[in-house]
């Protein structure tokens, strides 16, 4: 039970750490590539990585992990960077949370197909109505749409829930921040030469709010976050931990509101207490 209620915990500053990844990647996108973006996020944080496992002394992963690795490097630090960047020069960051709201149903399928949990029926049921929520909630906010921007959002939320899912299942045996460096060290490789082809002719032209949103998707989404986040998931379990990014919407919009001045609606209040009491029926059943 005490396990249980840190992996929540922990969970819990993982999907606060992440609710400003998208707005983030938003601003940076308007000066930097996708390709570049994502690539400079993950050497950087692959770099931070490498320190950390250095001064740790940590041993390798066996060889029987190198595969799940590769799958965590796919799915968190190329490919959903990657097709989210992609998606939001297309729709908007507020549009892109009707998908956002779907990533924990996609982490918690995973979780049966990868992890072997089996969580009860109910579940379902809450975790859904969960989805729903959150997603009416973003599509009524949200700007216009685009049929490439929700292929690539789809995309990057299958690939994600594959890869919390594998991260978690590895985190059991090598924790939480052990499995998101050696990843993100395995894909430095490939992403330092990526970042090398595809860096900006002219830095003058970039703008500060950019260089902001490059840093903080690199050193807080790409890998703080996973440390709590995955630590979460192999504690508390991949479909019910899962079920806390139901609120990370909700959490964007508070800090805008906290920092920028944004009225915060009824209607996000009422909504948000519908999705608390969602998290909370879905951990009562996972």
């Amino acid at each position: 039970m005490r396990n249980s209620m840190r992996g929540w915990g922990s969970g819990l500053i993982g999907v606060i750490i992440f609710s400003g990844s998208l707005p983030a990647t938003r601003v940076a996108v308007g000066d930097f590539s996708p390709v570049f973006l994502t690539s400079a996020r993950a050497l950087i944080a692959a770099v931070l990585a490498a320190l950390l496992l250095g001064f740790g002394g940590r041993r390798r992963p066996s060889r029987a992990d190198l595969p799940a690795l590769f799958v965590v490097a796919l799915g968190v630090v190329v490919g959903f960077p990657l097709l989210t960047a992609l998606a939001l020069q297309h729709v908007t960051a507020a549009h892109s949370i009707v998908f956002i709201g779907l990533l924990p149903l996609a982490t918690a399928l995973f979780g049966v197909l990868r992890g072997g949990e089996r969580p009860k029926p109910a579940f379902w049921l809450f975790a859904g109505v969960g989805a729903a929520l959150v997603s009416g909630f973003a599509l009524a906010q949200a700007g216009a749409a685009s049929l490439r921007g929700d292929l690539l959002m789809v995309a990057a939320v299958l690939v994600c829930g594959l890869g919390y899912a594998e991260g978690a299942r590895l985190s059991r045996r090598l924790g939480g921040w052990q499995v998101i460096s050696w990843a993100l060290v395995l894909a430095l490789p490939f992403m330092g030469a990526l970042a090398f082809l595809t860096v900006p002719t002219g830095w003058g032209a970039i703008g500060a709010p950019a260089w902001a949103g490059l840093a903080y998707v690199s050193v807080f989404s790409m890998l703080v976050g996973f440390v709590f986040w995955y630590r979460g998931l192999a504690l508390g379990g991949i479909a019910g931990v899962g079920q806390l990014q139901l609120l990370q919407p909700f959490f964007g919009l508070a800090l805008a509101a906290l920092l920028l001045g944004e009225p915060v609606a009824p209607a996000m209040v009422a909504i948000t207490l519908g999705v608390v009491a969602c998290v909370a029926g879905a951990r009562r059943f996972a």
